[in-house]
């Protein structure tokens, strides 16, 4: 089998995964043309129709890649390893859901930090494997651009569209404490210009110390320009709309893009190495049926599960906690505490 270094035949190899990754940069591309002229004649689709991309893109496309990226991870290292990691999952969920009901604002803080964490970290991988990070030697510099690739996700929608974003923070808020919105009223006010001006340093610092690295390369293009499409995205594309869209149309692609490389580099592991499929899909259903659990549970437990908003509003905040609370240890228990693979394992 030919190993990731041959060049001979990577670019037969790669052709599919690289014609994913210029589709990534088709789709946000002609979205954010899209929506920057219809910002011009002001015949931006009203918030039902954005709430009802946003809950399509979330539900039906995204949440099963995160099902995918832990079986795919999880099924070649077997047992025990499999048990702590599910153990490990489900108590860093019991804790996000115990913040959110003593701390909401701080819980929805950490949510949005988990945006920021998983676009941008996972981003990064997937310049590893496909676009190059020559650019980027050491750990500082590939922490700069896993900022920078994933802050925008939060950080610009909150500058350039701060009603909706307010709006749908406070009822998401609500779902757990009514009396605490006004600290997110608080934070609204001092944190975009703190945060934007934040992101516009470490964006130009990473801009310039990739070009000092190795000028003007291939990587470093690649990655200029794609920072400066997901820039334009989410200032241009209404907020619900765009991180409705961003996970599956760039995160999700591209992550089935590097996983392809991954895998294909992988040889099948044996019985002793690894689960057998059948066992692993058993785990993958009863995964998913656990995730459908914590819906459930929490949509019981929170005092206002809609937060004081009518059904669409209500689901999509409803929606957006529930998905941050098992995206955190996504991020964390699949890739960070996993030094010996991860969900977005690059050989």
């Amino acid at each position: 089998m030919a190993t990731m270094t041959d060049t001979t035949a990577a670019p037969q190899r790669r052709s599919g995964e690289e014609t994913a990754v210029l589709a990534s940069r088709v789709l946000l591309g002609a979205l954010t043309a899209t929506f920057g002229l219809l910002l011009l004649v002001d015949a931006v689709p009203p918030l039902e129709v954005q709430m009802l991309v946003y809950l399509v893109g979330m539900v039906a496309l995204n949440l099963p890649h995160g099902g995918f990226e832990h079986f795919t991870n999880v099924r070649r290292r077997g047992l025990p390893f499999g048990g702590r990691y599910i153990a490990l999952y489900l108590g860093f969920v019991a804790a996000f859901v115990g913040l959110l009901f003593v701390a909401p604002v701080v819980g929805l803080g950490l949510a949005f930090a988990t945006a920021v964490a998983k676009g941008g970290h996972g981003d990064l991988r997937v310049m590893d494997a496909l676009t190059g990070t020559g650019h980027l030697p050491g750990r500082f510099r590939r922490g700069l651009a896993a900022l920078v690739r994933g802050a925008p996700i939060m950080v610009v929608p909150m500058i350039a569209w701060p009603e909706t974003f307010q709006q749908f923070g406070a009822v998401m808020v609500r779902i757990f404490d009514p009396a605490a919105v006004g600290q997110l009223d608080l934070g609204m006010t001092y944190g975009p210009p703190v945060l934007g001006t934040l992101l516009a340093a470490a964006v130009v610092a990473h801009v310039l110390l990739g070009a000092r690295v190795e000028g003007a390369s291939t990587a470093w293009r690649r990655d200029v320009g794609e920072l400066a499409l997901l820039l334009a995205f989410f200032a241009v594309v209404p907020v619900v709309v765009a991180v409705g869209l961003y996970f599956p149309l760039w995160y999700s692609l591209r992550q089935s893009a590097r996983s392809a490389i991954a895998e294909r580099a992988l040889d099948e592991p044996t019985e002793s190495e690894g689960m057998a499929l059948p066992l692993a899909f058993a785990v993958f259903i009863i995964g998913a049926l656990a995730t459908a659990l914590v819906a459930a549970l929490l949509w019981a437990l929170a005092p206002n599960p809609l937060g004081g908003a009518s059904l669409l509003p209500g689901a999509v905040a409803f929606y957006t906690i529930f998905v941050s609370i098992i995206a955190m240890p996504h991020v964390v228990v699949g890739e960070w505490l996993d030094q010996g693979r991860g969900i977005w394992f690059v050989p």
